[in-house]
C-alpha cells in the first residue's frame, strides 16, 4: 500500500493536473496464517477510525488475504463498517478494499478466466482462490509460492514473476494476476509479462489504485500500470461498485 499505490499515482501526476496525499495506519501481521489475519482484520477498524481524523477522500483496505479468508463477500461487509466508521468520527470517507478492488476489476476487464500468483502458503491460496470463484470467475491455475514471512514478501523479486507466469497455464486464462497481494511488489514487471504473455495483467495494488481513481471520479489512467490503467475500460463503469 505505501510502495506501488503511491507509485501508480505519483506517475499519474506527470500527465494529469491532480496531485495526492498518502496517509496510513498500520494493522499488526508478522506471519501470514489465518490466526493473525483474523486478528489484523480486528485492528481495521482502529485504522479507519484514525485516517478519517484526516479528513480523507478515500481510504483502502490493503490486506486482500485477510479480506479474503474472512468467507465469501467479506469485503462488501468490511466496506461498509469501515466507512462507518469514518461517518461516526464525523468525516465521511469512501472506502475501498484490495478484495474488492480486484474483484471489481476483473468484472470491468470482462474476464471470466484467469491465472494467479500468491505468496500466500497453499490453504490460504486456495481461501483466495474459492472466493474469486464465487464471485463467478474461474481461477485456472495458480502459484503459491508459500511465504509465511510478512516482510519477505515485501522483498520478493518481482523479476522471478515472468517465469512464475510462464509456467502456469495462462494461454487458457482471459488475463493474468501478478501479485494477489498488495504487499508482494509486482509493478516493475508487470509490463513485461504483459507484452511476452499478450494477455491483460494487473495485481491488487494495480486494482486497488483503480477503485481509488473511480471512488474519486477521475480517469483510471497511470503510466506502466498495465491494461487495466491505461484508460481501455473507463468509458463503462456499470459494474462498479459490486
Amino acid at each position: 500500500m505505501e510502495t506501488e499505490i503511491p507509485a501508480l499515482l505519483r506517475r499519474r501526476e506527470l500527465i494529469r493536473p491532480e496531485r495526492f496525499t498518502f496517509h496510513s495506519a498500520r494493522m499488526r501481521m508478522k506471519t501470514v496464517n489465518k490466526d493473525e489475519l483474523r486478528a489484523m482484520d480486528g485492528e481495521s477498524d482502529r485504522c479507519a477510525l484514525e485516517l478519517s481524523d484526516a479528513a480523507l477522500d478515500v481510504l483502502g483496505y490493503a490486506c486482500l488475504v485477510a479480506t479474503m479468508s474472512m468467507g465469501p463477500g467479506y469485503h462488501r461487509v468490511s466496506q461498509a463498517r469501515l466507512q462507518e466508521r469514518t461517518v461516526e468520527n464525523g468525516h465521511p470517507a469512501a472506502v475501498v478494499t484490495s478484495a474488492g478492488a480486484l474483484i471489481d476489476a476483473l468484472h470491468v476487464m470482462g474476464a471470466k478466466k484467469i491465472v494467479l500468483v500468491a505468496p500466500y502458503m497453499k490453504p490460504l491460496t486456495k481461501l483466495v482462490v474459492d472466493y474469486i470463484e464465487q464471485e463467478g470467475i474461474e481461477v485456472v491455475d495458480c502459484a503459491a509460492l508459500e511465504i509465511p514471512d510478512n516482510i519477505a514478501v515485501g522483498r520478493h523479486d518481482p523479476d522471478r514473476l515472468l517465469g512464475i507466469v510462464r509456467d502456469l497455464r495462462y494461454r487458457e486464462a482471459d488475463a493474468i494476476i501478478t501479485s494477489a497481494c498488495v504487499q508482494m511488489p509486482s509493478l516493475s514487471i508487470l509490463p513485461t509479462i504483459e507484452a511476452a504473455t499478450l494477455k491483460p495483467t494487473l495485481s491488487a495494488a494495480v486494482a486497488t489504485t483503480c477503485a481509488m481513481l473511480k471512488t474519486l471520479q477521475l480517469e483510471s489512467i497511470c503510466p506502466g500500470g498495465g491494461a487495466l490503467l491505461s484508460g481501455l475500460y473507463g468509458k463503462d463503469d456499470s459494474v462498479l461498485p459490486r
